[in-house]
């Protein structure tokens, strides 16, 4: 047995490269923080890292002298490494949390850019192929169905409001309550409930925004989530 040759390298590198800088370049038309180059690094760092973790086998098996090495040890501590960096791109802002995506896109990155790295380009494509088609295409899919937003509301009330007529308005503009705490301010006089609201129309926000702000008895309301 003997070493990858070369042209081999050269062209498995390249097509590590121009794989994950594809899919980076995807997840950075949509403002994302890991995009084209973070992508397209991570993809050929997995392509060498197989390439060296291949080649050293290969030594391994030319010399009885040497112990022989488990070639998939290396590309485990890839994929291990690849996960802190994951970790990295998610954020978590309220209810809702950004990134899970471009962490995933990381992640098969790396995996792509090790089959790359062994030779297996059949599978490598075929799962670009699949990754590239839930973004662009399955994205768009995503959009057009219905999902169930979360919001925090924090209303202030005059302390003669009772929780029933709070919660008759959320249920008219279209919101549904699925937890409700309130606290009472004896000192300024007033009542403030935090309620947990879920809805699947946007015009929802807009609606309970303009009935609340008719109401005399509301103060104060805030929206957020």
């Amino acid at each position: 047995m003997t070493m990858t040759d070369p042209t081999e390298t050269i062209l498995r590198l390249l097509l590590g490269a121009v794989l994950g800088g594809i899919i980076g370049f995807e997840r950075q038309s949509h403002g994302r923080p890991a995009g084209f180059r973070t992508h397209l690094i991570v993809s050929l760092a997995s392509v060498l890292i197989m390439i060296v973790s291949d080649d050293f086998y290969r030594m391994s098996t030319l010399n009885p002298e040497i112990i022989r090495i488990d070639p998939a040890r290396i590309a485990a501590g890839a994929i291990t490494g690849v996960g802190f960096l994951g970790a990295g791109v998610i954020i978590k802002s309220g209810l809702t949390i950004q990134g899970l995506t471009t962490a995933a896109c990381l992640w098969i990155v790396s995996v792509i850019g090790l089959a790359v790295g062994s030779g297996l380009y059949v599978p490598a494509l075929t799962a670009f192929s699949i990754t590239f088609f839930s973004l662009w295409i399955l994205r768009r899919v995503e959009v057009m169905v219905p999902r169930l937003t979360y919001k925090i509301l924090a209303l202030t009330t005059e302390p003669i409001v009772k929780e029933e007529d709070v919660i008759r308005v959320l249920k008219e503009a279209g919101a549904d309550i699925a937890n409700i705490d309130y606290e009472m301010d004896r000192t300024k006089n007033e009542l403030t409930y935090h309620l947990s609201i879920t809805f699947k129309n946007k015009k929802v926000i807009s609606t309970i925004l303009e009935r609340f702000s008719e109401l005399s008895y509301i103060k104060r309301f805030h929206l957020r989530g």
